[in-house]
């Protein structure tokens, strides 16, 4: 088969007996690409998360703005994207590069699963505190982001910027571990296998079970002879962050209730299953819902956008 190309990384994969690594060029391409790319979708993006959170408010879509201030909590976003998509990718990446892959096409969602909870849970050192201050700033759109900044630090400290990390980690776990294996497989090239996501039990809440699938040959890769365009990664990034955001938007509202808790309050403790419990109760499952609609199509945007423009600005610095 000679040097195959690893889907989605643009790599050579390791012959017999070597020891798989990135190089320091990778590295870096990886890291700008991932800055830009998360720029670039979370500025196009910003006035559908925007709406998204305020449907999600406790105090309701009209009283916390409607369309009003749309824009209200930019420069957190502005500020924030570039380290946050940079650190998750470059996590992303390295984790691939040093476990198995390749040789095992069963191994290959594992790997994928394994290097994007890591990458997010680096990410969201970073993401959290830009999140906590873009979010309270698109629910009190007379307010601006440094007041937002201020108040924040002077009544609950650091610790408050890093409210609802436990739950935003918990949101982007099992989000990727949907979108990215997904994305990945969408893309393989050969005949391997693509992932498939069952639902566990007949609930629209419950988890869903990840099984593998031998691969038919309608696989663009397959099909092409070669790794997608960077395009075509796009539309496969669409369509798995759309089916991932359906899945996870229960707990992208419990997240948001948390960050948007008054300080003493039961949900500024961060217990996400309590939030969960209280929104089921008051509000039922539309409230669970809450937003899934701009979400998912902020995300399906987004995952068009941002890992087509990752793709091809890697392969523009590699």
């Amino acid at each position: 088969m000679g040097q195959a190309r690893s889907a989605g990384t643009g790599t050579a994969d390791p012959g017999p007996g070597q020891q798989p690594c990135m190089e320091l060029r990778e590295s870096w391409a990886a890291l700008a690409a991932g800055g830009v790319a998360g720029v670039c979708v979370d500025l196009i993006l910003f006035p559908l998360d925007t709406v998204k959170t305020r449907l999600q408010s406790p105090q309701g879509f009209r009283k916390a703005g409607g369309f009003r201030g749309i824009y209200a909590g930019v420069p957190s976003t502005a500020i924030g994207s570039f380290p946050n998509a940079a650190a998750f990718f470059i996590t992303y990446e390295n984790v691939k590069s040093v476990l198995p892959h390749g040789s095992s096409s069963y191994l290959s969602p594992a790997t994928h699963m394994v290097a994007a909870s890591l990458g997010e849970v680096v990410a969201c050192l970073i993401r959290v505190p830009s999140e906590v201050v873009k979010q309270r700033a698109q629910v009190s759109p007379s307010s601006s982001t440094l007041q937002i900044l201020s108040h924040t630090l002077y009544h609950e400290g650091i610790q408050g910027l890093y409210r609802g990390y436990k739950s935003t980690v918990l949101r982007e776990i099992p989000f990727s571990l949907v979108q990215f294996p997904l994305w990945e497989s969408l893309k393989e090239q050969g005949p391997g296998f693509i992932v498939i996501y069952k639902p566990l039990t007949a609930s629209v809440l419950c988890p869903v079970l990840m099984v593998l699938k031998p691969a038919q040959r309608d696989l663009w890769s397959w099909k092409q002879g070669h790794v997608v365009d960077s395009w075509q990664s796009a539309v496969c990034g669409a369509f798995a962050g759309g089916f991932a955001a359906a899945v996870t938007t229960p707990l992208d509202v419990a997240k948001t209730r948390i960050m948007l808790a008054k300080a003493g309050s039961s949900n500024a403790r961060g217990n996400v299953l309590a939030a969960l419990g209280g929104i089921w109760r008051t509000q039922g499952l539309s409230g669970l819902f809450a937003g899934v609609v701009p979400r998912m199509a902020a995300i399906s945007l987004g995952g068009f956008i941002f890992l087509g423009t990752y793709e091809k600005t890697r392969q523009l610095l590699l």
